[in-house]
């Protein structure tokens, strides 16, 4: 089945709630930041100053949250991969959500090489790519899924647009 495209109209219908949901409280995150060994870090450190890391995952809270982000290497992220979805490579992004009721208890675990590619590839900055998928990672902790139907994937989809869009990044599709 081909993927649609978010309209404007889907957006608008996430755009209210969502926003206001946000003004109501800004929610507190324990935020442990960690990059493992792997070529080129000290881009990918540069690209991720724990207020920025902060300041993109607090934008998709909609509780109180006690977060670890782990930048690995290819070798790390493709064992995790394999090890607990049973995929033998390294993906770009792996969400271990714990509980998300009273606080949102996860860990999002990034591949940096495969983030460096992609946003290559896709002709982002690193960090824009970084804000994106940690955003992603963020609603996956807290129980949004895009892999079980359509319309989950599109109400996922447009609330990132609009959290990114809300801290100054393009539309990351």
């Amino acid at each position: 089945m081909k993927k649609e495209k978010t309209t404007p109209k889907a957006l608008k219908k996430l755009t209210a709630p969502a926003l206001a949901k946000k003004q109501l409280r800004t929610h507190e995150l324990d935020l442990s930041l960690q990059f493992g060994a792997f070529p080129d870090l000290a881009l990918h450190r540069t690209a991720l100053p724990r207020a920025a890391v902060k300041r993109w995952i607090v934008q998709a809270l909609q509780s109180d949250a006690e977060l670890t982000v782990r930048v690995v290497g290819e070798e790390e992220a493709q064992t995790l991969n394999r090890n607990y979805r049973q995929k033998d490579y390294a993906t770009n992004v792996l969400t271990f959500d714990y509980t998300q009721q009273p606080v949102v208890t996860a860990d999002l675990v990034l591949c940096g090489p495969v983030v460096a590619r992609e946003a290559a590839a896709q002709g982002k900055t690193l960090q824009a790519h970084y804000a994106h998928l940690l955003v992603h990672a963020t609603l996956h902790a807290q129980g949004y899924d895009h892999e079980t139907n359509e319309h989950d994937a599109l109400e996922m989809e447009a609330l990132e647009i609009l959290l990114l869009a809300a801290m100054g990044f393009d539309n990351p599709y």
